[in-house]
């Protein structure tokens, strides 16, 4: 199968790419990321730890590393208007990793990009609309983040 895009040329900003490295505990990088995303209009409807799950059930000895599902629900529902296929791709994901004790990475990138990329979603003024909402409260949240005293320049 082969992609629409080739990976290997896109651009970070293509794909709304985001990071940022906080030092904190795990836990602490978890509760401060759920917050920010909160108090800038997304709400956390699903999250899990994959680690654990893995470490459970296959004996992986992975590091922590958690998902937020991050979900705004009125654009959600404008997306949806546009596109079905979209919420193959719900909800929006914030990942954080440990990348040694004290120290986590906290990663997203745009499902609404990615999935114009992929054909899936339409390239219209409605959609356009979903991007530039969406990027604001993605910029802003990480912007918080980037701001905050546990941050780390070398994202």
């Amino acid at each position: 199968m082969a992609l629409p895009i080739d990976p290997a040329t896109i651009d970070p900003d293509d794909i709304g790419e985001k990071q940022v490295v906080l030092e904190l505990d795990h836990e602490e990088a978890i509760e401060r990321v759920r917050a920010v995303c909160t108090d800038v209009g997304f709400g956390i409807p699903v999250e899990f730890s994959p680690s654990e799950l893995l470490n459970e059930k296959v004996d992986a000895d992975r590091d922590p590393y958690y998902v937020l599902g991050a979900c705004n629900p009125a654009i959600a529902n404008r997306a949806l208007e546009e596109t079905m296929q979209i919420g193959g791709l719900f909800p929006c994901n914030i990942v954080i990793w440990e990348e040694e004790p004290g120290r986590q990475r906290v990663y997203h990138l745009s499902i609404m990009r990615v999935a114009q990329l992929l054909g899936i979603a339409p390239e219209n003024d409605a959609w356009d609309g979903i991007l530039a909402k969406t990027g604001e409260l993605t910029a802003e949240t990480f912007e918080r983040l980037e701001a905050d005293d546990a941050a780390v320049s070398d994202a």
